[in-house]
């Protein structure tokens, strides 16, 4: 039994934590992808917004998917 309990420490203790996708920069991407990178990242600062307003508001986790798309497509709405 102490055996186990080793393991799955040592087990969870090399597991890396989960990271959230970072922006994309596009300036690092080849010239033909500029256009594609700049809209990517557009799009995830627009989520980004999203979501911290979803933070703030405390928007349960049941309900946070309807908020962020209605909160998408007022953003797009506005555009």
């Amino acid at each position: 039994m102490k055996q186990v309990i080793i393991i799955t420490a040592v087990a969870l203790l090399a597991t890396a934590p989960a990271r959230a996708q970072a922006l994309v920069d596009p300036t690092k991407v080849a010239p033909e992808y500029r256009e594609a990178a700049e809209k990517r990242r557009a799009e995830q600062i627009r989520q980004r917004e999203c979501g911290l307003k979803a933070d703030l508001e405390k928007v349960l986790p049941r309900d946070r998917t309807v908020y962020l798309n209605h909160c998408l497509d007022a953003m797009a709405a506005k555009q």
